[in-house]
């Protein structure tokens, strides 16, 4: 995807915000639209495809967290979150939910559009009908490596922008244990504000969330396995 054609949506509740968040991504060549809240949000979701959704999460009624996790049952739209809690359970709460991403507040705007394009840049590139798929098959579920798609037999699997750049990962690498620390840098996550145990802690989230989509019984895995002392290895059939 190219990161200037795309269309975000900013969901805060302070029209200073908005209105500094929308004026900057604008002059950085995203298209942008602009909600005050959860139930604006909404409504704009209801009628428009967004590539990247840039929310608060503290604001008045439904928040931030409630709506990532409302988005997350239909629509697999990568979402960055934006958030003055630093607490790393608060972090870890917005990525279970389904977020992709969090930026503490106070933040740096160069920051948030460096996040906004790795965010992107993991997004799966469409691939031409002709192409000669290669599969994984993970018991009833399977993988289209050159698609990047996941199917549970004829119903395919919605797949977040992170789920998804951790499953070409994996795929690139079948049956090899992958380090946390190497997932972490390879899902652009070094350069966060919280230590790298913390890092490694998000891209445990971001496993246990992909195990339910992968596996018959995620707390005993079958096919996302845990390599103790290695990481991660995907092990299909």
């Amino acid at each position: 995807m190219s990161d200037v054609d795309a269309h975000l949506l900013i969901v805060d509740d302070d029209e200073r915000i908005r209105s500094l968040l929308a004026r900057f991504l604008v002059k950085h060549g995203f298209l942008v639209s602009t909600a005050r809240d959860a139930a604006h949000a909404r409504r704009l979701l209801s009628g428009l495809a967004f590539d990247l959704i840039v929310m608060d999460v503290m604001m008045p009624g439904e928040d931030g967290v409630a709506l990532t996790r409302a988005i997350r049952d239909t629509d697999a739209t990568p979402i960055l979150l934006l958030t003055a809690k630093g607490e790393t359970k608060d972090r870890i709460a917005g990525l279970e939910a389904g977020a992709d991403d969090y930026l503490p507040k106070p933040f740096e705007p160069r920051e948030l559009l460096l996040r906004i394009n790795a965010i992107l840049r993991r997004m799966p590139e469409p691939v031409a009908e002709s192409t000669v798929p290669k599969v994984l098959h993970l018991g009833n579920v399977r993988y289209d490596i050159e698609r990047g798609e996941l199917w549970n037999g004829s119903d395919p699997v919605r797949l977040t922008a992170t789920e998804s750049q951790l499953m070409r990962i994996f795929a690139a690498q079948p049956g090899e244990a992958i380090t946390r620390a190497r997932l972490v840098e390879d899902l652009g996550r070094g350069g966060a504000a919280a230590g790298g145990q913390s890092q490694e802690r998000a891209v445990d989230v971001q496993i246990t969330r992909l195990r339910r989509k992968l596996e018959q019984d995620p707390k005993q895995p079958r096919y996302l396995q845990t390599v103790r002392g290695s990481g991660y290895m995907l092990a299909p059939d």
